[in-house]
Order: structure tokens, then sequence, then C-alpha cells
């Protein structure tokens, strides 16, 4: 991907024209970009529209097939049905761009959790763009024309809230206690994992394995790590953390991209970290056989950090 300012003059032509990237068909060994952000459901504030202004123009500018979402789609306390009103003050009235109105791949995050979860769900019967078949799937590529590429976004919040006194607290309070439970998920990623013939196989999740904001995930380390690992996962992305920031640790790029309506995190330096910075914005991603480039942007749509994942 260029480093380059988008060219804002070609955004408004475009979608004057009315261009629907989602609408194009890709050719089989075309590369794949996708953009990808978290915790932004805060009701259209003005941070999470600006973050989603510059979204709509890298998705146009880089020809974006999907969005990623890491969780916390909604705050503070996810939704109550498929009729809430947070579907449009949060997500349908403020990613309104044409080049966002592609497939939406979510993640559930612990606020989430606080709601309605089956109604997440739910909607994706609803909308033309939302996508949750389940608490826990696998996109392949291959629908998307790049079989080099399979993605597979789990639900953390089972694995790491279950000890988490606050955060069950705030679900009860809410009637909303959802049975916490992680050994069937882990048995599907594994076999998931293990029958993915795809170069890049990338696991999108709600919380950090690794994090200079709220810290590592003890159960994820012992849990997600071997996984990866085993069976070569190469990236993981996540939200939580209202920041931006890159982590190596082994074969294993860790990206977090959780500042989609605020970035408030005091980082602090941790091993194998390569970036981070407390701002509101988002990732695109650009994805080829033999490589994976990854960029941040803020909520101006500048390119604040890049980097590319080879194989080797």
């Amino acid at each position: 991907m260029s480093p380059k300012s988008i060219d804002r003059r070609a955004v408004i032509t475009a979608m004057g024209a009315g261009l629907a990237i989602g609408s194009r068909a890709q050719a089989q060994g075309e590369p794949l970009s996708f953009l990808a952000l978290g915790d932004w459901g805060q009701q259209g504030h003005e941070t999470q529209r600006r973050v989603a202004d510059a979204m709509g123009a890298a998705a146009l500018a880089q020809a974006s097939r999907f969005v990623l979402s890491a969780g916390d789609n909604f705050y503070p306390a996810g939704v109550t049905s498929t009729q809430d009103p947070h579907w449009r003050r949060s997500f349908e009235d403020v990613y309104t761009a044409p080049a966002l109105r592609v497939p939406w791949f979510s993640a559930l995050g612990n606020h989430d959790y606080r709601g309605d979860v089956q109604a997440q769900i739910d909607y994706s019967r609803l909308s033309p763009r939302w996508r949750m078949p389940s608490r826990y799937f696998k996109v392949a590529g291959a629908d998307f024309g790049a079989d080099f590429v399979d993605l597979f976004v789990i639900d953390t919040s089972p694995m790491v809230d279950g000890d988490n006194y606050d955060e069950l607290l705030q679900q009860l309070a809410r009637g909303h206690r959802a049975r916490h439970e992680s050994a069937r998920q882990l048995s599907w990623l594994d076999q998931a994992l293990g029958g993915s013939t795809a170069r890049w196989k990338i696991v999108v999740g709600h919380h950090p394995v690794y994090s200079g904001g709220h810290g590592d995930s003890p159960f994820l380390v012992q849990a997600l790590v071997p996984l990866f690992e085993a069976h070569g996962v190469r990236l993981y992305i996540n939200g939580h953390d209202h920041s931006l920031q890159h982590i190596r640790r082994g074969r294993v790029d860790y990206v977090c991209t959780g500042s989609g309506a605020e970035a408030n995190d005091a980082l602090r330096a941790v091993e194998g970290m390569l970036h981070g910075s407390s701002t509101p914005g988002f990732a695109a991603f650009r994805c080829d056989p033999d490589a994976v480039e990854f960029e941040f942007h803020d909520q101006t749509a500048a390119r604040v950090y890049g980097a590319r994942l080879g194989l080797t």
C-alpha cells in the first residue's frame, strides 16, 4: 500500500458516481484488501464519525472488500434487541460511505456481553452487511477469490471473563449472565486451523494476547499461542486496548486496532512491541500469496505506521 495521502478529490468523485466496492467481482489470486477496527460503538460521537469518514476514504482508495470488527461493537452494554436504536445510531447512520457498504465480519467484546449477544447474531438475518453467524466462525478467503488466506473470528470473552468478577457483575446487573466456557471453542479452533490449507491464517478476537495497555491475557497466552504456533497462524487482530499496537512474539504478529471511537490508553513498552500509539484510528490490510501489508491510519486518514509480513 502506498504511504501517500489519500486523494480526497478522487474519493468525492467516486462517491458521487455511486461506486460500491462490495459489489466488485474479484479474480482468483488477486490481492485481498480489508479494514479492521474495534471498540467503536459510541452512538456516533464526534471521534467515531471522524474515524468512520477516514475509513470510507481508505476503503475506497484500496478497494477494500470487507471490514473486520474486533468487538465492543456497542457501548456501554451491547444492544437489547435487533430493534435497539443503537444499531442506527452507532452503525447504520455512521458508516455510510459507499465503500463501507461491504460485509462487516464481527467479533464480540466484553461490553457486548453486557447486552443481548443473540441479538447481534440475529441481526445478521436483517442486515445486508452485518455478518455474525455465531459467536465464533470462519471466513474463507476463497469466497472472495483469495484462497491463500482464511480468517477465524473467535469469542474471547468466555475465555477471559470467567474469573473477572467485575465483568460478571456488570453482566448480572443487566440480566445477561452468559455461560462462560471455552473448551468447545478451542477444540473448534484447533480443528478449523488444522483443516485450513491457506498460506495465511489470520485470527480475530477482542482481547489482546500480548499488550502494552491492559496487559497480557494469561489464559490466551496459554490457550491460543500453542495453537497459533502449531498451525502456522501468522497474524492475530484484536481490540480491547483503545490504541494502535503492533507486537511480534515468535512467528506471530499481534495487531491491536481498538481505537475506533476513542484512544485513552497509557501504553508501556513491552517485549516485541514495534509500534504503540494512543491514536483514534483503524488498520488497513492488503494480502497476497507472499505477504501481508498493513497500515494504521488516524482519524484524518493519515498513515501513522506500516509493516510488511512475509512468510519467512
